[in-house]
This record gives structure tokens, C-alpha cells and sequence, in this order.
């Protein structure tokens, strides 16, 4: 029975699971982005957002407490210089899991797995939408009837007379 377990063992055993995490942190962290199954990326997110969270105080006790967890010192260095910058005022919640649908081998559910602050395709203002027309042409008529107004009550424009052309020294 498993009353109480909470650990999604991912059908490993626990040194293999610890290693497993460990690496896919590291290349979460150098990558920005991972591809991998949807229970490895929620295993992944309770691993690796303490350690985000750590990282915004730099401190000697927190980046040893990280390189304990990551093995990795580009991987350390690169989550307390660019990272922890870049969630400095973010509460919490750095990463996002996006589904991508089955895997045709063994269908299972694949994701791509990101930090939030580094995907620059959501982080952009959405554009203006165009307005929709209606097929019963109700603005069509309206765009017609208000340059006849404005026509009539507006001077004709000038037109200016052609400049002439200088002749060329040689």
C-alpha cells in the first residue's frame, strides 16, 4: 500500500531517479527548454523550482546547496548569474510545461518543458486583432457615406507646378 507516498518513483530506483532529475535540471538550466514526457516534467518541476528559488540569493551556502543537487558548475553559474536576474521579482512558478501530444513508440504524453521568463514567443505584446465584418455589407455602407461628407465640405487640393530641371556643368 501506499498510503501517504507522494514521490512519483518513475518506475526507477532511487539513485537512478536522483541522477535522472539531476541531469535533466542541468540541461534545463543551460538549454532553457527540454522535451521529455509529462511525469518526468512534473517530477522535474518540484526538483528544480526550490533550486530557481535558492538561486536568487547569492550566497556560498546556497550555490554549494545547488551544485549538491545540479553536479554541474556551468550549471551553477549559469543559474546564479543570468537566471536568478531574470526571476529576481517573479513569486514563483519559473517553469512552464506545454503538451505536445504522444509519443508513437510507446504512447506516452510528451511535453516541452521551459523557463517561463526565456520563451521571447509568449513574452510579446499580442497584436492588434483586425474587426470583423458581417457579410450584410453594414460597413460598407458606412465607409462610403463618410468620405461623400467629408469631400464636400474640404478645399480641392492644389497641385504644384513641375519644377524645371538645372542644366548640367561639364
Amino acid at each position: 500500500m501506499r498510503h501517504g507516498c507522494k514521490v512519483n518513483h518513475l518506475s526507477r530506483t532511487h539513485a537512478h531517479r536522483v541522477a535522472m532529475l539531476s541531469n535533466m535540471a542541468t540541461s534545463l538550466i543551460m538549454e532553457k527548454r527540454i522535451t521529455t514526457t509529462v511525469a518526468k516534467a512534473k517530477a522535474l518541476r518540484v526538483y528544480v523550482e526550490p533550486l530557481i528559488n535558492r538561486s536568487k540569493e547569492d550566497s556560498t551556502n546556497n550555490r554549494r546547496v545547488v551544485f549538491s543537487y545540479l553536479h554541474s558548475k556551468e550549471a551553477v553559474n549559469e543559474l546564479f548569474r543570468e537566471i536568478s536576474q531574470k526571476v529576481a521579482n517573479r513569486p514563483g512558478g519559473y517553469t512552464r510545461i506545454l503538451k505536445t501530444g504522444i509519443r508513437h513508440g510507446d504512447n506516452s504524453e510528451m511535453c516541452i518543458m521551459e523557463l517561463v521568463d526565456y520563451n521571447e514567443n509568449m513574452l510579446k505584446e499580442p497584436k492588434a486583432k483586425k474587426t470583423k465584418t458581417t457579410r450584410r455589407g453594414r460597413g460598407k455602407k458606412a465607409e462610403e457615406a463618410a468620405p461623400v461628407a467629408e469631400t464636400a465640405t474640404a478645399e480641392p487640393p492644389v497641385a504644384e507646378a513641375p519644377k524645371a530641371e538645372e542644366p548640367k556643368a561639364e
